[in-house]
C-alpha cells in the first residue's frame, strides 16, 4: 500500500464522514450548523437548507466517495468504467467551481470576509473543496 492509496482513502474517508454530518443535520441535529452557512453582516444565514437539501448533499458527497474508491481501484473487484472516470471529472468540476466560489459569500473570490464563515471557509472549507478536486484528478491520471 503506498502513500497515494494512503491519501486516497482517508480523502473518502473524509467525503463519508461529512456524509453522515449532512445526515444528521437531515435528522434534525444541530452541532456545527452554524459555522456552515454564509451570513450576512447580522450573522444571519444568506439561506436554510430543508432536510431534502441536506440529505440531497449527503448523497451526493457519499457518491462522490464511492467514485473516488472505484477510479482508484481500492477495491480490485470492481475496475473503474467509462462512468466512473466521467464521475470523477464532474467532481473535479464541482469542487473546483466551490474553490473559485460566488463572488459574493463564498470561495478564493468572496467579497464577505467578516463573518465567522468567512473565516472557516478561507481556511478550511475553500482548501478542502481544492484537496478534492486535486485528489479526484490525481485519481483520473493515476487510474489506480
Amino acid at each position: 500500500m503506498g502513500v497515494m492509496d494512503v491519501l486516497i482513502g482517508l480523502t473518502a474517508a473524509l467525503l463519508i464522514g461529512i456524509c453522515i454530518i449532512h445526515i444528521y443535520w437531515a435528522c434534525g441535529g444541530f452541532w456545527g450548523s452554524k459555522i456552515v452557512l454564509p451570513t450576512i453582516e447580522a450573522q444571519q444565514p444568506v439561506f436554510v437548507p430543508g432536510k431534502l437539501a441536506a440529505l440531497t448533499v449527503a448523497f451526493l458527497v457519499l457518491s462522490a466517495a464511492v467514485l473516488l474508491i472505484l477510479q482508484w481501484e481500492l477495491f480490485t473487484i470492481v475496475h473503474p468504467i467509462f462512468l466512473v472516470k466521467w464521475g470523477c471529472w464532474i467532481c473535479v468540476g464541482a469542487f473546483s467551481l466551490r474553490v473559485v466560489g460566488d463572488f459574493k459569500y463564498f470561495g478564493l473570490f468572496k467579497k464577505v470576509r467578516n463573518s465567522r464563515f468567512s473565516k472557516y471557509d478561507t481556511y478550511l472549507y475553500t482548501p478542502l473543496c481544492a484537496w478534492f478536486s486535486l485528489i479526484f484528478y490525481v485519481a483520473i491520471q493515476s487510474g489506480g
